[in-house]
């Protein structure tokens, strides 16, 4: 029996000790995190604004409903999925090759390593998105320049593709590169033994054991996408520009939150972004599922 008791007081004495070191986290989420998205989600069926909150009124669906009608959102939508499109397949493909080639007996590769992913760990908005702001600014100079070349609005959203391809793709070559290190050499030197040349070696044991690492890659790398800001920002300076070519969802609903403060709509903008993402993540998963089970 008293054995029973102090196996009882130290388990309750234990479960304080976890509770007390996870509360720090679960306040910080609850307040910086889950707080604000039921915020959010509340005041996406209000009109809203934070300039005067006590004149906010419920509305109901017209926010989401409006988005049907709203061109501006269509067309920051379409580039985004036309910017995702591009940019997944692309990134994943170069970050695949390149971790294959850091990966091989290349003289110098670490400083192969170093050098693509270098891109990732330093700022993009200061090393590439002021370099192209001037290009694509209201600045007559700057249009007139680009005007000339036809280049203005058919080419501002490529230019913020390459740039996030450049920038994003050293970290899913690094993600790529432990999912290779990971598989064993063995299968390979069998395969070898069996007469299997490197590109049959390729399909048949590298890309079949990395098909965790390639979903995985291929989620975030679309999530990624899909919340595309900070390039947009400044090579447009925030106004989406020239004619909506850089408009995105994300900064459509910063434009609408905190230049419009029709912080409802923006809420309301937010969550068709959220569920659009949900649903996209929910289908891959569908589709890699009997592969990777």
């Amino acid at each position: 029996m008293r054995a029973h008791s102090i196996s009882r007081r130290k388990y309750i004495s234990e479960a304080i000790s976890g509770y007390t070191f996870v509360l720090p986290f679960v306040i910080s989420i609850s307040v910086f995190i889950i707080g604000p998205l039921i915020y959010a989600f509340i005041i996406s069926f209000k009109d809203f604004s934070y300039l005067n909150p006590s004149s906010s009124h419920w509305v109901g669906f017209k926010n989401y409903i409006g988005l049907l009608n709203d061109q501006t959102f269509k067309r920051a939508l379409l580039n985004t999925t036309i910017y995702s499109l591009f940019v997944v397949p692309t990134q994943l493909f170069i970050a695949l090759v390149l971790a294959l080639v850091v990966d091989s007996d290349i003289k110098g590769k670490t400083f192969f390593r170093v050098a693509y992913y270098i891109p990732t760990v330093t700022s993009t908005v200061g090393n590439t998105g002021f370099l192209c702001q001037d290009g694509f600014s209201q600045h007559p100079v700057g249009n007139v320049a680009h005007d000339r070349a036809g280049l203005n609005v058919n080419f501002a959203l490529p230019s913020i593709m390459m740039m996030a391809i450049w920038s994003s793709v050293g970290n899913y070559m690094v993600i790529f590169l432990a999912g290779l290190q990971d598989i064993p050499t063995e299968l390979y030197e069998a395969a070898e033994v069996d007469g299997a040349n490197k590109f049959q070696r390729f399909i048949k044991i590298t890309l079949p054991l990395l098909r965790h690492v390639v979903f995985f890659n291929l989620v975030v790398s679309l999530i990624g996408t899909f919340q595309i800001f900070d390039q947009a920002y400044v090579v447009s300076g925030g106004s989406g520009g020239p004619l909506d070519a850089t408009m995105t969802v994300v900064l459509d609903i910063y434009k609408t939150g905190f230049k419009d403060f029709n912080m409802g709509y923006a809420s309301a903008m937010a969550f068709v972004l959220f569920l659009i993402i949900l649903l996209l993540t929910l289908l891959q998963r569908l589709l890699f599922r009997e592969e990777m089970y």
